[in-house]
């Protein structure tokens, strides 16, 4: 225990009692365990890059039938 804290019981919030599907993401309205899908996350970073770089190599095709 700390010394001289004065009265801090309760200062880190109380503890609800959380049910495993909520722990692992379930209920997905409050803001308590998950997230996003990690899995989810890389699948939608891949999926953007691959369409930048397709989009990125449609136009170096372009300029290069330009020339």
């Amino acid at each position: 225990m700390a010394r001289g804290g004065g009265n801090m019981l309760g200062v880190g919030g109380t503890r609800s009692n959380l049910g495993k599907n909520a722990l692992r993401g379930g209920g997905r309205g409050k803001q308590v365990g998950g997230g996003t899908d990690p899995q989810a996350q890389k699948r939608e970073l891949v999926r953007k890059l691959q369409e930048k770089r397709a989009e990125e190599e449609a136009q170096d095709q372009e300029e290069a039938q330009d020339k």
